[in-house]
């Protein structure tokens, strides 16, 4: 075993997994639900992960969930919450069907509506010179969607013999760069920039991402986008209820310090140690912590191979990003807001957009050069008391910018605090350009930062993507959910998808890994299971609980006003 500490050990469980994402919860409900004994440990006070939500003098904030996709009847995100058995526990918002994302691309405004027809529309308008390009850009982006829902699914002899046929375009595709694809079909940069603006939901630039990989976020929101309903918190409510529905364990604060493991040559991990010295025994162990937090921090480098040593020194992770959350007291909408995403752009040239946000100089100039920009209670209507709207701001940057601040503890310094606060009204200078008056009226704001994100979400020089998805790191070059050491998985976004969605088939996938079946298997079909789904735009055909629950937060505010 690789520890000498003697305290006694705790109760022996089927599975324990460290951290309560959605991957590790999705995974927690999937292996409790077969009968297995599961125990979740989170190090946060809260479970959920980059889901979870947390709350600022009364409003409700979500660092990780902006908007999540494929979730009418059928498709795959409404499948794996029908199929988890939470569907009937979450309620969606639709957000703006014409225009849920809004391009501001210097001095253009341009919108991308739902589906992939009535986008090909509205940019034909736009760019009729482009008009042939664009639809066969966007078919190919089907075409390479619908080839890599192919793969998991594949079973069988011939089914695997013939998948590199049936993903041929995926194949040929894989090994080029978004920008080089995309510049065979569309010529204007601006439109090329339009196309291009879901970057921002992988952390790449269009010259650095592999095309399949965008391919495969604009395919997720091929339908448009939809919000929960109570924020990223409902679904971690929906899922942690779930999982307590079939036995299973769920404990907060619970720092695991080590991966127990047996053996001298071949590792097998036997259970965890937590912070406090504490023990306990598990047949399985899966970490939804990052590959770097696993195997360097609680495996050990010692006890790994030289070949996983040299894969995690050389493994690059994700971007990281300034968050700021934001309270005011103005009507957004008159000022131009709507249910929609603004990704707001200096220019057309995404790659200089993020070149000049990873600068580590980034208190140079007066704004930043990208933004997305999301009114929370427009998403979802039920949180907005009458007053005031709660909004969320993001950019990217480059970690190495809070080197200096990287070993200090929970007290922190003062210089991190002016430096906080020099961020944090850039931040609002930048957001300015979009709502010109916001400045104005504040009520409360607060920013998040790398340091932030490696304290609450344990990632990596506070990565929020897991792992870099660069096209030597994706596929069937990132982590897979069984490891090199004996009973021990991974899941989560290093693993095999990133985002809220992706992250919980990673969950399924390594359940399934565990219990040797397949993902099918383990989504059961259930006709009972359905997600509600409702129009952010629209209040008329809200049925009498939404209206109770809109009714019972203004007039609360109502009240205090008086």
């Amino acid at each position: 075993m690789n520890d000498d500490n003697t305290k006694p050990a705790a109760t022996v469980f089927d599975t324990i997994i460290i951290g309560s994402g959605a991957a590790g919860l999705s995974a927690a409900i999937c292996l409790a639900r077969s009968g297995q004994k599961v125990l979740v440990l989170e190090q946060h006070d809260v479970p959920g992960g980059w889901c979870h939500s947390f709350y600022l003098q009364g409003y409700r904030f979500t660092p990780g969930v902006h908007y999540i996709g494929l979730l009418d009847k059928g498709e795959s995100t409404a499948t794996l919450y029908e199929g988890l058995g939470i569907a009937n526990d979450i309620s969606f918002f639709r957000m703006n069907s014409k225009a849920y994302e809004h391009c501001w691309i210097g001095n253009k405004r341009i919108d991308i509506p739902a589906g992939f027809d009535h986008t090909a529309q509205a940019l034909s308008k736009l760019f009729p010179e482009e008009k042939k390009g664009i639809s066969a850009y966007l078919d190919l982006i089907k075409t390479v969607t619908y080839e890599l829902q192919l793969v998991p699914k594949t079973k069988g002899f011939w089914e695997f013999l013939t998948i590199p046929y049936r993903t041929r375009h995926m194949g040929k595709y894989s090994i080029f760069s978004l920008n080089k694809v995309i510049k065979k079909f569309i010529k204007n940069p601006v439109l090329r920039a339009v196309l291009n603006i879901q970057t921002g939901d992988h952390g790449l630039s269009p010259s650095r991402a592999s095309f399949p990989l965008h391919a495969a976020v604009m395919g997720h929101y091929a339908s448009g986008g939809y919000y929960p309903a109570g924020g990223g918190g409902a679904l971690v409510k929906a899922m942690t209820k779930a999982i307590k529905r079939h036995g299973g364990k769920i404990k907060t604060s619970q720092r695991v310090k080590k991966i127990l493991l047996s053996g001298e040559k071949k590792k097998k991990a036997i259970g965890i140690e937590l912070q406090n010295g504490d023990k306990i025994m598990a047949k399985n162990i899966v970490s939804n912590a990052d590959p770097g937090k696993t195997f360097l921090d609680m495996v050990g480098i010692e006890n790994i191979s030289k070949r996983l040593a040299r894969k995690l020194q050389t493994t690059k992770y994700s971007c990281t990003s300034l968050m700021l959350f934001v309270t005011v007291d103005m009507d957004v909408r008159k000022a131009g807001l709507d249910s929609g995403n603004i990704w707001m752009m200096e220019h057309e040239d995404l790659d200089l957009v993020f070149s000049q946000s990873l600068q580590k100089d980034i208190l140079s100039g007066d704004t930043f050069p990208g933004m997305f920009i999301s009114c929370t209670t427009l998403k979802d209507p039920i949180s907005f008391d009458g007053r005031h709207h709660t909004l969320e701001a993001i950019t990217f940057i480059n970690h190495e910018a809070f080197d200096s601040f990287k070993k200090e503890k929970d007290r922190r310094s003062e210089a991190y605090l002016i430096f906080k606060e020099q961020l944090t009204k850039k931040m609002i200078k930048t957001l300015e350009k979009a709502i010109p008056d916001i400045s104005n009226h504040i009520v409360q704001k607060e920013l998040g930062t790398p340091i932030t994100n490696e304290h609450y979400i344990n990632t990596t020089h506070g990565c929020v993507y897991g792992t870099e998805k660069s096209m030597w790191q994706i596929g069937p070059f990132s982590y897979k959910s069984k490891s090199e050491i004996e009973n021990l998985y991974l899941c989560g976004a290093s693993v095999l998808s990133h985002g809220v969605a992706g992250a919980g088939y990673s969950g399924v996938e390594t359940a399934a890994k565990i219990l040797d079946c397949s993902q099918d298997d383990l989504l059961h079909k259930d006709t009972t299971q359905h997600i509600h789904i409702y129009e952010a735009e629209d209040h008329s055909e809200y049925p009498d609980w939404i209206k109770d629950k809109i009714k019972s937060k203004r007039d609360r505010v109502a009240n205090r006003v008086k």
